[in-house]
């Protein structure tokens, strides 16, 4: 398992968004990055989780911070829920799982006595220079945002 800590380079990646274009995190250079891991598009925590970015955008775009949200789920399904949702941030497509693997955020998890792999909810924040500054894992979806902010501004 790969446990990334502050002041590592985070893993540089391309996946495809939600409108299919490919995205690099090296293409983010000079702007802050919040880089959230979720489970599944459209299940009550992830969409809590997302729609709470969503209402806090506007905050994180005066801190100059870009959101990006990665899950499992394929272009089409992250289209759907960036709809139906009105997200204003991009979602990515780590149908592969390369991304959180290399992030150490896809594990064995339990839920109800069956032990699945899946995604952790996690978030980095990666700097300017595309080191990771700080870490949360299994993080509260309604509350994580207002965490992520008061991280940032200390």
């Amino acid at each position: 398992m790969i446990t990334l800590k502050a002041g590592d380079k985070a893993p540089d990646f391309e996946l495809e968004d939600n409108q299919g274009k490919k995205i690099k995190l090296s293409g983010f250079r000079g702007k802050k990055v919040i880089l959230y891991f979720y489970p599944k598009d459209d299940t009550p925590g992830c969409t809590k989780e997302a729609c709470s970015f969503r209402d806090n955008l506007p905050n994180l775009k005066k801190l100059k911070i870009e959101v990006l949200g990665v899950s499992k789920d394929d272009v089409n399904s992250h289209q759907e829920f960036h709809k139906k949702y009105n997200l204003n941030f991009t979602l990515l497509a780590d149908v592969d799982k390369k991304v959180s693997k290399a992030y150490g955020v896809y594990e064995l998890k339990k839920f109800m006595g069956r032990e699945y792999y899946g995604i952790v909810r996690s978030t980095f924040i990666i700097d300017e220079k595309g080191k990771i500054q700080n870490i949360f894992y299994k993080v509260n979806p309604e509350k994580h945002v207002e965490e992520i902010l008061e991280a940032i501004e200390i």
